[in-house]
C-alpha cells in the first residue's frame, strides 16, 4: 500500500474503511451521531484524488460554510493544499450561485445579481402587501414570507402557485385568498430590481438545468463524483436538482442519518435519504454504528426512543467509552417550576462537587424559553451568559455599508436603495419615496432608473422639485462610484462609497462607546 493511502485510512475502523474505499457508483452512509462522518467524507474525497480523480471533478455539497471549511482543510492535510483547492466543495446555495451567475444571462438576470437575505426578503414582501393594500394584521409579512419559501422549496414558481390545489386551499381555508398576488408581484420587483432570494437559487438552478439542457450538460460532465452531507436536510428542490446532476454517470455518495431529521419546518424531506436506494437501486450502503462522543448510557436511551419511529432506516448504534452517569428527569408542571428545578440542581451540583458555573449549560428548544429560565437564575443569584448567536454581518451599520456595496454593483437593487437612500440623512420624506415608488411601479423599471425619468413625469407622481434634486444628487453618487469601481480594489471602493455618502462621517461623529463599536465595526468590514 502506497504511503499516501496509509496516511488516509489510518485510524478508520472497518465500517468506515469500507465506506471510504468504495469511491464508485451510488452509496448510502448511514452515519449515527458522533460516529466520524466528516472524517469518513473526507478521506473518501482525499481516496477518490490519491486514485487519480481530477479534484475539479469533485462536487462537494454541505448545509454550513463551517463545515466546508473544516473538511477542506483536512483534505488538504492528506493530498495537499494544491490539490485541495481545486475540489468544488461549498454549501448548496454558494455553489448554485457559481452556476446561476455563469448562466445569468439565460435566465435573464445580470451576472452581478444581488442576493437578498432574509430582512431584505421580509421588507420586500411588507412593501408588497401594502402596495396591494391588504391588511397586514391578516397578511403578516413574516407569514407570508414563510409562505412563499415552502412554496419555493416545493419548486412551486409564482407563476403556478394559484393553479396548486393543495397552497390554495390552504389559503383559502385561513382567509387569505391574495397570498397568490403578493408572492407574483414580489417575483416581479425581485427580477426588476436583478435579485435573488435564498429560495429563488434553488429555484433558478432547477429552472437552469430543465429549460436550458446543454448548460446542464456542461455543468454535470465536469462533476464525475457528488457527495452530499447531511442528505436527511435536504428539501424537495435540493432534491430534484441533486437527480439532474447525477442522472448519467449515478456517481453520487450521500452522507446523514434519518434519525437526525429535524427540519422539517423549513421544508426537509426526510423521505429524501428513506427511499435513496429505490432512486439508485444499485446503491452500496455502509452504516457508522460507533458513537465516539457519547457515554453508552445516552447511546443506550437514543436507541430506545428512536426505535419508536415506524419508517427509518436500520441501524444499531453503539459506544465503547463507559457506561456513564444514569440520565436524570425533573418533572415541572410549569415552565416556572421547570426553571426553578433547573436551578436548584444547579446549586445543589456546586455545593456536593465544588463545580464551578461554567461547568453548567442550559439548553432550550426556543428562545422563548429563557425568560423563565433566566429569571429562575437572577432569584438564586447564578451568573449565567446566553449565547444569542448574533451576527457580525445582521448589525444595523454593517448591513447599511453592505446594503451601499450592492447597490454600487447592482443599481437596480430597490431594497438596497430603501436602506441607503436616507443613510445618513438627506431631507428626502417617506411620502417622496411613496410617490417615487408608485413611478417606479408604473413605469417597471427599479427606483434608481426612475429618478432619471423627465421632471415632468416625476412631478406627475407628487414629487417636488427639492426632493427631486436630493435624489438625483444621491442617484449620480452611486452611477459615479458604479462606474469606476472596476479600476480599484475592493477596499479602495468600500471606502470611496463611505466618504461619498458621508455614512463614515456620520459613524465618526457619534463619540458614544456604542457610536465608537459601529464606527469599528465597518473598519473591520471593509478591512
Amino acid at each position: 500500500m502506497e504511503e499516501n493511502d496509509k496516511i488516509i485510512f489510518e485510524g478508520l475502523n472497518s465500517a468506515q474503511a469500507d465506506a471510504v474505499r468504495q469511491i464508485e457508483g451510488s452509496s448510502l452512509i448511514i452515519a449515527g451521531a458522533g460516529s466520524g462522518k466528516t472524517r469518513v467524507l473526507t478521506c473518501r474525497i482525499a481516496n477518490a484524488i490519491a486514485s487519480g480523480a481530477a479534484p475539479r471533478e469533485i462536487l462537494a455539497l454541505t448545509f454550513t460554510k463551517k463545515a466546508a471549511t473544516e473538511m477542506k482543510e483536512r483534505i488538504a492535510a492528506l493530498v495537499g493544499a494544491d490539490k485541495a483547492r481545486w475540489i468544488w466543495m461549498g454549501t448548496f446555495h454558494s455553489i448554485f450561485i457559481r452556476f446561476l451567475r455563469k448562466y445569468s444571462d439565460l435566465l435573464g438576470y445580470p451576472e452581478q445579481f444581488t442576493i437578498y437575505d432574509q430582512s431584505d426578503s421580509r421588507a420586500a414582501v411588507k412593501q408588497c402587501i401594502k402596495e396591494l393594500q391588504l391588511d397586514e394584521k391578516l397578511y403578516k409579512p413574516n407569514d407570508i414570507a414563510s409562505r412563499i419559501s415552502a412554496a419555493k422549496n416545493s419548486l412551486i414558481t409564482a407563476g403556478n402557485y394559484f393553479n396548486n390545489p393543495s397552497f390554495r386551499e390552504q389559503d383559502e381555508a385561513s382567509r387569505k385568498g391574495r397570498i397568490c398576488d403578493i408572492y407574483d408581484l414580489y417575483a416581479k420587483k425581485c427580477k426588476i430590481a436583478g435579485a435573488m432570494d435564498f429560495d429563488d437559487i434553488l429555484v433558478n438552478t432547477n429552472i437552469l438545468f430543465r429549460d436550458f439542457p446543454d448548460a446542464l450538460e456542461e455543468i454535470r460532465s465536469q462533476f464525475k463524483y457528488i457527495l452530499v452531507d447531511e442528505y436527511q436536510d435536504t428539501n424537495y428542490a435540493q432534491y430534484i436538482i441533486l437527480k439532474r446532476l447525477a442522472m448519467i454517470h449515478r456517481n453520487i455518495c450521500v452522507v446523514g442519518d434519518d434519525s437526525q431529521s429535524i427540519y422539517a419546518f423549513r421544508g426537509a424531506r426526510v423521505e429524501n435519504i428513506l427511499k435513496f436506494n429505490k432512486d439508485y437501486p444499485e446503491t452500496h450502503i455502509f452504516r457508522l454504528e460507533e458513537n465516539y462522543r457519547s457515554t453508552q448510557t445516552i447511546v443506550n436511551a437514543a436507541n430506545s426512543l428512536i426505535a419508536k419511529n415506524e419508517h427509518r432506516l436500520e441501524k444499531v448504534c453503539f459506544s465503547q467509552q463507559s457506561q456513564g452517569d444514569k440520565i436524570e428527569v425533573l418533572n415541572g408542571f410549569t415552565e416556572q417550576e421547570e426553571s426553578y428545578l433547573v436551578a436548584s440542581k444547579i446549586i445543589d451540583k456546586i455545593y456536593e462537587s465544588k463545580a464551578a458555573y461554567s461547568d453548567f449549560a442550559i439548553l432550550y428548544r426556543t428562545n422563548a424559553q429563557s425568560r423563565s429560565i433566566e429569571e429562575a437564575l437572577r432569584k438564586r443569584n447564578l451568573p449565567y451568559r446566553v449565547y444569542a448567536g448574533f451576527s457580525f454581518f445582521d448589525r444595523a451599520e454593517v448591513k447599511d455599508m453592505l446594503a451601499y456595496f450592492r447597490l454600487v454593483i447592482n443599481p437596480k437593487d430597490d431594497e438596497a436603495f430603501r436602506r441607503v437612500v436616507n443613510f445618513p440623512t438627506r431631507g428626502i420624506g417617506e411620502t417622496s419615496l411613496n410617490y417615487l415608488r408608485d413611478c417606479a411601479t408604473s413605469k417597471a423599471c427599479s427606483l434608481l432608473d426612475t429618478i432619471s425619468l423627465p421632471d415632468n413625469v416625476l412631478a406627475s407622481f407628487g414629487l417636488k422639485n427639492a426632493a427631486i434634486s436630493k435624489l438625483r444628487d444621491f442617484a449620480a453618487m452611486i452611477m459615479e462610484v458604479h462606474n469606476t469601481m472596476e479600476e480599484s480594489d475592493a477596499y479602495n471602493v468600500a471606502v470611496e462609497i463611505g466618504n461619498r455618502s458621508g455614512a463614515l462621517l456620520n459613524l465618526k461623529a457619534d463619540s458614544s462607546i456604542e457610536g465608537l463599536s459601529k464606527f469599528q465595526h465597518v473598519e473591520s468590514l471593509f478591512n
